[in-house]
């Protein structure tokens, strides 16, 4: 009996000795740093402001954590989020300020739970000399492939197959259609296969679950979708590395071909872990997030007669100056200003990107402020989009405020990050999404059925897979004399 109330006594002491330290660990940040760091406030022990935080909201609007803080305690403030003591930005001045002191003052520092299912080699978490290499070998691989003929005509190419393919149907679901079309780019471009091949498809089964994990609630117990997601990244490694080695097996002299793969191969900068690593990070920019970036141009196009008709008179002219059957090329896409302004502004509207991870290498002062070093700091690029101070009718989809020079690269617009880690691929989910519209717009009328709106769970998806109604603009012999009905 005494050892038995001796056991209860020890594990109360223990229960209350850790629940102290969660509460002493959560409130001290805070307390140290009462004076100087922004005001805000720091929510529950362990878990903060998280919940809240992340509570999702349309993609096109702040959501109610951030118009309440903001509020109440400015656009700079104080919070727990990630089980870290935070400030959060949403400032376009500090947001500058913070991505272009990468490495010096901030670091990326995503939550543990991403480097597990994107693993400790992904581009999107690796810091220092380790992430220079890669994002320089990703923007050489992505030069080369812009001003390729074969690139072009294989985006073009695919576009086409997924719009013919709608030719007896009235209605789709595009955010569906989209995937299928940057994951047939991406997959050609990156591995060489082709979307009726047997590997394409067990990498694209793996990947929509590795999609599905990324965003769920990080708990690796077997049956959960993170679990899943992991095993299906190792799935899709192995899958990887036989091409790989394939290509290796067959291709004697690697530059032989003078690919994405090719290229990648002959890199000697790189370990075996960090090339695989590379290919995985490229399917995923390729896939996920232009397809994303085309049904925001499709969805606020629907709601957009005026900026719709004038992206396809745009799209009239370059055409009309081509012969039948004649390809795109990189002087039609030089061609395609009103296009640029329309995905600018779907950029903007969309918010794909709501914010991203840092945290201060050391105590960093900005303006009236003190960063604490440590601590974790999220620029969130929405709050600086969707600011009427900066855009004026800032809720509206206008395209035409992007006219004139250097505006869609300005501070004021970040959807792709800045600093040193900008977005690499940035310049080829424009060009893919160009090229799309210019066949769309050319041949289909199509409307939203029912509601559907963004939603940032914070990853953005639309609730319903953007469902269209769609009707042909063109005959169908009209459409096999365009090209299409030949694909």
């Amino acid at each position: 009996m005494m050892v038995g109330s001796g056991f209860l006594h020890t594990a109360l002491v223990g229960l209350i000795g850790l629940f102290l330290g969660l509460v002493l660990d959560h409130f001290l940040p805070l307390v140290l740093n009462l004076r100087s760091a922004p005001r805000g406030s720091f929510g529950w022990p362990l878990v903060g402001e998280t919940l809240r935080f992340l509570r999702p909201h349309a993609s096109n609007t702040l959501g109610s954590f951030l118009e309440e803080h903001c509020s109440r305690y400015g656009k700079v403030f104080k919070s727990h989020l990630f089980c870290t003591p935070t400030i959060v930005s949403c400032d376009q001045e500090l947001n500058h300020f913070i991505l272009q002191n990468e490495e010096r003052l901030f670091q990326c520092s995503y939550p543990r739970p991403i480097h597990g299912i994107l693993g400790k080699s992904s581009m999107i978490v690796v810091v220092g000399d380790t992430h220079k290499r890669l994002r320089n070998l990703a923007l050489t691989l992505v030069t080369s492939s812009k001003s390729k003929a074969g690139f072009l005509h294989d985006t073009e190419k695919t576009a086409l197959h997924i719009i013919a393919s709608w030719r007896d149907k009235k209605r789709v679901l595009f955010c569906e259609e989209a995937r299928k079309f940057t994951f047939s780019v991406i997959v050609k471009q990156v591995l060489g296969l082709s979307p009726d091949e047997p590997q394409t498809a067990r990498i694209l089964e793996d990947f929509l679950t590795f999609m599905k994990g990324l965003i769920s609630f990080p708990l690796y117990i077997p049956g959960t979708p993170y679990a899943r997601a992991v095993q299906a990244r190792a799935r899709i490694s192995l899958t990887v590395k036989a091409i790989v080695e394939e290509r290796r097996r067959k291709g004697g002299d690697l530059n032989t071909r003078g690919d994405f793969l090719d290229v990648l191969l002959s890199n000697t900068e790189l370990s075996e872990e960090e090339k695989i690593s590379f290919v995985l990070d490229s399917l995923l920019g390729g896939y996920e997030t232009t397809s994303l970036l085309i049904s925001m141009a499709i969805y606020f196009l629907a709601q957009s007669t005026k900026s719709l008709e004038k992206l396809k008179s745009e799209h009239q002219s370059i055409r009309a100056s081509k012969q039948e059957g004649e390809h795109l090329n990189s002087e039609d896409y030089k061609k395609m200003e009103f296009t640029q302004y329309v995905i600018s502004e779907a950029l903007r509207c969309g918010n794909i990107v709501k914010f991203v991870h840092r945290k201060a290498l050391k105590d960093v002062r900005y303006k009236d402020y003190l960063i604490p070093s440590g601590w974790k700091v999220l620029p969130v690029f929405s709050a600086v989009h969707l600011d009427p101070s900066l855009h004026g009718n800032a809720t509206e989809f206008q395209p035409s405020r992007w006219e004139g020079p250097n505006q869609a690269t300005c501070k004021k617009h970040i959807p792709f990050g800045g600093g040193p880690r900008l977005c690499p691929g940035s310049e080829l989910a424009k060009l893919e999404t160009a090229f799309f519209l210019h066949h769309l717009v050319l041949n289909f009328r199509w409307r939203i059925e029912g509601e559907d709106t963004p939603m940032a769970y914070p990853y953005v998806e639309f609730q319903r897979g953007l469902p269209l109604e769609i009707e042909p603009i063109l005959s169908l012999s009209e459409l096999q004399q365009d090209g299409i009905g030949t694909i």
